[in-house]
């Protein structure tokens, strides 16, 4: 052991000997209660620092099964149902799960809810309709025989959506599920006010309030099954009242309708272009929320403890990254570490005075279960952390669940504990300062700062198949040696591009937030980012960046130009597309291995001379180990002089482009690996003509990265994956230093 300290340890009762145990084996300097869980006496009097997991609104059954209209409410939106006559009855809770939702028949339906006629988008006149409240139904007359129609309806949250998830998850049988309460009720508020300030003196033993979260839920929404329905860790869905929205209404002058919280089924999920009325939403919720979470940071602070807000669970409305987060008085966060964009995503949070990674796995029984190693998932999720702990560090780690499960798996204590030293021997060495970036790299996005860290995203970490080629940026620049920032659209009209930005890269899907939207027919933005481009700007999109859904001055790609590429939407087949020949060899790709038998292919098939006609670009194999993930069908060279690196099938999957004293790049996807984080740093260095500053410190194994510490003098080299791994690093003067590296190792020089 390095050091001790800078570690959180989970407890439970009954277990003091063994927590003591592995207190002092892991170096823990604080205890923490799970969910559900207390602390010992004799826990207590290990004379380490004590966190207490608090939850502001769930956990009082006693005090909300009195005031059942005081639960969190959520707009939900019915299945689609046919119309074949001129009435259709539409039921309300099919695919939704009864022991978590229940329709809120309290306030007047036919002022807060909405029967919509989705094959002409028409909202039903409310004398058309009447609710059944006896089977939950609502009956609709006067409809269109083949029309499709839908409720949009309040519902009362009756089961608090993580204690029910940990219920499910660990079989609690019939524990009594706990109720979860909205403090935008005035008594209910004042509960909540009157019961932590009591909390606050009957437990003096605590020193940090582990605030699990605050006051509403992100949405996550089950299925009749019990299974995961809607789940969007950035949704507001989940956040409504009779109540707020009459305010809402009396504060921005206009009211909400049901459908800008149901979106048609979306539920305003973070791809949508975000538009006025969600916006205004996330401002009005922010401003509540926020007020109280100061209270609570007030209060904490009355009392001598710290407080600390759980980047998770109910932390919706209060956007670290929004402005003013830094007026709550909060003193820490803490959050799950998945991969290393979500390490990022805790570690750049400002206006705390440190922030904590909550590791994996968590100690579960999903994980912890006879015939299972936890140790591979730890020393995964360690590595993907790493990374980004030396570009940005994070100040204390711990782990969650309970104690007595990670406690079977020797193999895993053992992980543990290599773990928690080289993290201490990380701060140790560096200060907790970061690692030295080289380029300034800018995400731009419709959310820009106030969503840094969180584009591209699902759930918490968890990508999926249509967005993982995207994902995979941030991941890639989690662990690199640049430093990143996120900007909006709105920031680049108002305020131009930042003179110290190098490079700017815009991804996604079309119509999506991360792509922009109906935001491109603004053309003061492609005004301000051709200029900037030219005057030695490097732009890099992905995906189908700068893209309009409706084809728009025979472009989709509006920055076609900078990139050198477009796609093909059906609409000008009739004019043929040229590739010019393919460029094996690039600055871009020269860590990436060709295959001696795809290359002959390759050559065979005609890349060596150009390529005519709208289906262009064929080849036999594609040239080179690159994945690109989801292919992104038609793209097309819009001339002859751009240098197209890889164009397989058809079309492009990697170019570059010179436009005026600057570099355009375009990339079809880009998931991550090892490999393509290191294709993505190279394209940053090229793209912003900092080719001569790639060799110092660069590392021949894409496998292995190299941080570099001035202030520290030292830098290290770090192996990223399971197995033995070998590399050279160049230095700054010309020679190399060779490294043989075990599994997961990290190896330290002075510089």
């Amino acid at each position: 052991m390095t050091s001790t300290g800078r570690f959180t340890l989970p407890s439970e009762e009954n277990f003091a000997e063994k927590t003591k145990e592995l207190a002092e084996l892991w170096g823990a300097d604080a205890i923490r209660n799970s969910d559900g869980t207390h602390l010992d006496e004799s826990v207590l009097a290990l004379g380490k620092k004590i966190y207490s997991a608090y939850f502001p609104t769930r956990a009082h059954n006693e005090w909300i099964t009195l005031h059942m209209d005081e639960t969190p409410q959520v707009y939900l939106l019915t299945g689609r149902v046919l119309a074949e006559a001129d009435i259709v009855d539409v039921p309300l809770m099919d695919g939704f799960f009864e022991e978590q939702l229940k329709p809120n028949r309290d306030a007047d339906p036919h002022k807060y809810w909405e029967v919509v006629d989705r094959t002409t988008n028409e909202v039903v006149d409310a004398s058309l309709w009447t609710l059944d409240e006896d089977t939950d139904t609502v009956h609709v007359s006067g409809a269109t025989p083949m029309h499709e129609y839908t409720v949009s309806f309040l519902a009362y949250i009756i089961w608090d959506p993580v204690e029910m998830y940990n219920h499910l998850t660990n079989g609690w049988g019939d524990k009594e599920h706990e109720i979860p309460f909205d403090i935008y009720h005035p008594a209910t508020r004042k509960f909540v006010f009157d019961t932590f300030e009591q909390w606050l003196k009957d437990n003096p033993q605590v020193d940090v309030v582990r605030f699990t979260t605050f006051f509403y839920q992100f949405t996550l929404l089950f299925d009749q099954k019990q299974r995961e329905k809607v789940v969007d860790w950035f949704g507001c869905a989940c956040t409504v009242s009779p109540a707020a929205l009459d305010d809402f209404e009396k504060e921005y002058g206009y009211r909400l309708r049901p459908e800008d919280f149901v979106d048609g089924g979306a539920y305003n999920s973070a791809w949508r272009v975000p538009r006025k009325a969600q916006r205004d939403w996330i401002d009005f919720l922010s401003g509540f929320v926020r007020a109280n979470v100061k209270k609570l940071a007030d209060m904490s602070h009355a009392a001598g403890k710290e407080a600390m807000m759980f980047l998770g669970d109910q932390w919706i409305g209060t956007e670290p990254y929004k402005d003013g987060f830094e007026d709550l008085g909060l003193d820490a966060v803490v959050g799950s570490i998945g991969d290393g964009t979500t390490t990022r995503m805790i570690a750049d949070i400002p206006g705390v005075k440190y922030t904590e990674g909550r590791f994996l796995p968590y100690f579960f029984p999903d994980t912890f279960y006879e015939g299972n190693d936890p140790s591979i998932e730890a020393w995964d999720n360690w590595r993907k952390a790493r990374r980004a702990i030396l570009r940005s560090p994070i100040s204390r780690m711990g782990y969650g669940g309970y104690l007595s499960l990670a406690a079977k798996f020797p193999k895993f204590v053992d992980t543990v504990t290599h773990i928690a030293d080289e993290f201490r021997d990380i701060h140790d060495r560096t200060g907790g300062v970061a690692a030295e970036g080289e380029l300034n790299v800018a995400i731009l996005n419709s959310w820009g700062k106030m969503r840094s860290w969180m584009a591209f995203t699902v759930a918490h970490a968890l990508p999926n198949k249509q967005t993982y080629s995207y994902y995979g940026i941030l991941e890639s620049l989690s662990g690199m040696r640049v430093n990143v920032r996120f900007i909006s659209f709105d920031d680049v009209l108002e305020h131009g591009v930042a003179d110290d930005i190098d490079v700017i890269i815009n991804g996604g899907p079309v119509d999506t937030a991360f792509t922009g939207g109906d935001v491109w027919k603004n053309p003061k933005l492609t005004e301000t980012l051709r200029a900037w481009v030219r005057g030695g700007g490097a732009f890099v999109g992905v995906g189908e960046p700068s893209s309009l859904a409706r084809f728009q001055a025979g472009r989709f790609f509006q920055l076609a130009d900078v990139l050198g590429v477009d796609e093909e939407r059906y609409q000008t087949l009739s004019v043929d597309k040229y590739f010019p020949a393919v460029t094996p060899e690039h600055f871009i790709t020269a860590d990436v291995h060709v295959d001696p038998a795809a290359r002959e292919a390759w050559e065979k098939a005609g890349y060596r001379i150009p390529l005519s006609g709208c289906g262009g670009g064929q080849g036999i194999k594609p040239l080179g180990g690159i994945d690109f993930g989801e292919p992104v069908a038609n793209t097309f060279p819009v001339n002859e002089d751009v240098t197209l690196l890889r164009a397989d099938g058809g079309q492009v999957q990697l170019a570059v482009n010179e436009y005026g004293k600057g570099r355009g790049v375009y990339v079809s996807g880009l998931p991550y690996s090892a490999a393509n984080a290191r294709l993505l740093e190279r394209i940053l260095f090229w793209a912003s003509h900092n080719e001569d500053k790639y060799t110092a410190y660069s590392s021949t194994n894409p496998e292995c990265e190299v941080a570099v510490f001035p202030d520290a003098g030292q830098y290290c080299v770090i192996n990223n994956t399971d197995r033995p791994q070998s590399t050279d690093v160049a230095l700054p003067d010309g020679s190399v230093e060779h490294f043989d590296l075990d599994q997961s190792a990290i190896a330290w020089r002075n510089l």
